[in-house]
């Protein structure tokens, strides 16, 4: 094919209109969507790549999917190669290890993208299917101990051939799940917004010719290769390490050790996971392709998170994930809750850098996302129900900044929690409190709040499943900040019996008035906390985050009880007597 010269300004307008693309297509699935996972949570993400499977652009709710639309496409390539591939096809994964790389209720969706009877490019996307069949409702557990008990697998398989429904697919999927009307709708709404991306790919190149967009797509990856070396370059040079545990706790396996070393040159940025401990029977495993997603994460967050996400900018990225390792299980491991993984990744690499680069890194954070399912069978309509969704908790505090309050972990990225008025709509539940945790990590700027969410049951049965580490092991504090505060869930029973808190919850029965109580971690702090000004310390105050007692105890400020005077104690036995008195 010859080269053509493309203008900057077409160039820019094509790139854009390409992006734009993958925006309308994640728009419409969360639009058409039946599952609130989806349309509430927005548990998805959606995306093009070339003809090769680079990725092109990508729109995200979930940030642990970033990367994901790669490894999808390039399974399905490598299944079908292009000559097996029809214009209409679209192809269906959720096989952690051959590509889809998280959960089995996270599905992938293919669909080769043909101009002149050649692939041009794919729109991929993926989402989180509230029921996909396996031994609990809902799918995903915290005590399934291999990947069969997790659910239906799709091994790259197609659920359209030429544009015709593969029905025999359709009828497996609807026969292995609780749920068939809603997890079919979820498809056909997903498998649609494909269709959306095609048409607006398809409108580029019968406007501005093959020649121009290929052209295009070519000068995006590139420009996005030499924006990160622009970046890379910026950053300290070296090898830099960390370690950890994780301690969700699952299936009583005791913590699980995690290591990561860290080199960044001139053109590489290596995250080497070597020394981490093996794969366990706990659905706490990633796969390999998990790590690499939850790798790009963090690379993206401390190069430029701004820059548009493509296979350019990710090109100095490596990762070294040694088989059979807690970041990369294989097969038959259970990998239902891989966010602990993939998460506890993302914290390792911020910690082993946070020395170096103080500036672009905040303290840590509540980290788990503290999955929640809560689900049962409905005593109106005896069809099953199942709340599925995240918490959200406190963020680290950073250089010049107190951390942020109630947003969701880093693996979560764009995503929300249910609103309450449509969690008490949709399912037989009602929300008693929704608070913050004020018990954040003290600095000269402080963590973010953490949340305190109650969910009263009125329905005579229901299952709790949920899954939070950071239990043991509270968020870290920083430059002489304190460490925050763990996750912990509750379990309060209507006959009043002392509640149950532990981090893991397996099918725990719950009954009519039972409560459980999620209570979502705070962020550490950052910096000495007896350099924090007196005067937003008694903004704190008025503003109830900390108690008198903790500005005398924590920030050596006291302030006199009659007169509200506000002032630093001078000494340490000055703060403990006004502590005392207080």
């Amino acid at each position: 094919m010859a080269k053509v010269k493309v203008d900057p300004f077409t160039r820019e307008i094509i790139a854009q209109g390409l992006i734009a693309a993958s925006e309308e297509m994640f728009l419409t699935w969360g639009r058409t969507s039946q599952s609130t996972i989806i349309y509430e949570v927005l548990d998805y993400a959606a995306g093009l790549t070339d003809s090769k499977g680079n990725l092109i652009g990508q729109a995200n709710g979930v940030t642990a999917f970033l990367g994901a639309i790669t490894y999808s496409v390039t399974a399905t390539l490598d299944k079908f190669g292009t000559e097996q591939l029809k214009p209409g096809d679209i192809i269906l994964t959720n096989d952690p290890f051959t590509g889809s790389g998280t959960h089995l209720c996270d599905v992938s969706a293919v669909l080769p993208i043909f101009f002149e009877g050649e692939v041009v490019a794919f729109a991929a996307n993926k989402g989180h299917w509230n029921e996909i069949g396996g031994k609990n409702l809902g799918s995903w557990s915290t005590n399934a101990t291999e990947i069969y008990q997790e659910g239906l697998q799709f091994p790259v398989i197609k659920i359209y051939e030429e544009g015709k429904l593969n029905e025999a697919v359709r009828d497996m999927i609807a026969a292995n799940c609780r749920t068939p009307d809603m997890t079919l709708g979820d498809l056909y709404a997903q498998t649609a917004s494909l269709r959306i991306a095609e048409k607006r790919v398809l409108e580029l190149f019968n406007k501005y010719g093959k020649e121009a967009v290929l052209e295009s797509i070519e000068n995006l990856l590139d420009n996005g290769r030499k924006l990160a070396l622009k970046e890379l370059a910026k950053m300290p040079k070296g090898s830099f390490e960390a370690d950890g545990y994780i301690d969700a706790n699952a299936n009583n396996l005791g913590n699980v050790p995690i290591k990561v070393k860290v080199t960044i040159t001139d053109d590489q940025f290596i995250v080497d996971l070597t020394g981490s401990g093996d794969q366990v029977a706990a659905p706490i495993n990633c796969c390999k392709y998990g790590a690499f997603s939850a790798s790009r994460i963090i690379y993206h967050a401390l190069l430029n998170p701004d820059a548009e996400p493509n296979e350019g900018f990710y090109t100095p990225l490596k990762v070294i994930a040694p088989e059979g390792s807690v970041f990369a299980a294989v097969r038959p491991a259970p990998v239902s809750t891989n966010w602990e993984a993939t998460s506890h990744l993302t914290d390792l690499v911020a910690k082993a850098l946070a020395p170096v680069v103080p500036e672009r890194i905040t303290a840590g954070h509540f980290l788990s996302i503290i999955g929640t399912i809560l689900a049962g069978i409905e005593d109106e309509t005896k069809q099953p129900y199942v709340l599925c969704e995240p918490q959200a908790g406190g963020w680290g505090a950073g250089c010049n900044k107190d951390g942020e309050s109630g947003l969701v972990a880093i693996g979560d990225g764009e995503t929300f929690v249910i609103p309450a008025e449509v969690a008490e709509y949709k399912y037989p539940i009602i929300v008693e409190q929704y608070a913050l945790n004020t018990k954040t990590g003290a600095g000269k700027f402080r963590g973010g709040c953490g949340l305190i969410r109650d969910y009263r049951l009125l329905n005579s049965n229901g299952e709790l499943t949920t899954i939070a580490s950071k239990y043991q092991f509270p968020p870290w504090g920083f430059a002489g900040g304190a460490d925050g505060s763990p996750n912990i869930v509750e379990v309060h029973q209507a006959d009043g019996s002392e509640p149950v808190a532990a981090a893991t919850f397996s099918n725990y029965p719950m009954y009519k008035g039972d409560l459980v109580r999620f209570i979502s971690g705070c962020g550490g702090g950052y910096g000495d906390p007896l350099e924090r000004p007196v005067e937003k310390v008694w903004q704190d105050i008025k503003d109830e985050y900390i108690t008198l007692a903790e500005a005398a105890n924590d920030y050596g400020v006291v302030v006199d009880p009659d007169t509200l005077e506000v002032e630093r104690a001078k000494t340490g036995e000055l703060r403990e007597k006004m502590r005392k008195t207080i």
